[in-house]
């Protein structure tokens, strides 16, 4: 599989593994057509999962070979590590402040960034939108980078990326759909909006291939960028939301259930 996958361009092979990704989007909300709701302890525990994907992938798959790159292009190899990592997280940051959206079980006053007119369904698929855009991100950066045949960056790992966004991203088209489903939205519309939250990984995942592919200097600044992005995203969205409603055991028995998963995946095909 990897030798095939190996003689694509990188813009198709980001495309493809985004596309995957996306998959799993609406795979899980595709739930809305078996089910109206959802445990909530299951949800937090999916969602910790979800977390644990990120924290670990951050790592693994972005920052070591961030680390490892720099060392190989005589560059002081905690820099552009911490730089960009910083970057992303600042990135994120502003994203946040000035993309409208809302989360799933909070009040319409409780809506984040600028203040708009947008209906309710709308702001919560921006809220897993939000998510995705570093998650699109890492993947394109990840075989952006191992196009290059450098220590660290390959195929296996990126592909390893790729298939560990994509379990964790299950839960998040569910904590779309099922929410639209119960607010009265049919199955279809609930489906179709929960699963456009996974458009934008596509097109994050092709400026980032393309982005390092023309510009090999930044490549990890890129990496560690995607991995700020991400860890952002975990600190500010996925664990808070995951303990919302009181229960931290569940959540925090998914974040270290995802974090040896997406570990495993790495060290096994990276």
């Amino acid at each position: 599989m990897f030798a095939q996958l190996a003689e694509l361009h990188p813009v198709w092979q980001t495309v493809l593994a985004t596309l995957f990704t996306w998959g799993l989007t609406a795979l899980g909300a595709g739930a809305v057509f078996s089910f109206r709701s959802c445990n909530q302890k299951l949800l937090d525990t999916m969602l910790g999962v979800a977390a644990g994907v990120m924290i670990a992938a951050s790592f693994w798959s972005l920052l070591a070979p961030a680390i490892e790159l720099s060392e190989e292009m005589g560059v002081l190899p905690w820099v552009p590590a911490v730089v960009g990592f910083l970057a992303g997280g600042a990135f994120l940051q502003i994203v946040d402040k000035i993309l409208p959206h809302l989360h799933s079980g909070f009040r319409m006053d409780e809506a984040e960034g600028i203040h708009t007119s947008w209906r309710r369904s709308t702001l919560l698929v921006l809220a897993i939108t939000l998510h995705n855009i570093p998650e699109g991100l890492a993947v394109g950066v990840a075989f952006g980078a191992a196009a290059y045949d450098l220590p660290g960056a390959t195929i296996g790992a990126a592909t390893a990326l790729a298939v560990g966004i994509g379990l964790q991203n299950f839960p998040e088209g569910l904590a779309v759909a099922l929410p639209l489903r119960r607010e009265g939205m049919s199955r279809w519309k609930s489906f179709l909006l929960g699963q456009a939250s996974g458009v934008v990984e596509p097109i994050a995942g092709i400026c980032g291939a393309a982005a390092v592919l023309v510009m090999r200097p930044i490549l990890p600044y890129a990496l560690a960028f995607a991995a700020g992005a991400m860890i952002f995203v975990v600190a500010e969205e996925l664990i808070p939301e995951a303990q919302r409603k009181g229960d931290t055991d569940l959540p925090t028995v998914g974040v270290m259930l995802g974090f040896a998963l997406m570990m495993s995946l790495d060290v096994a095909l990276g």
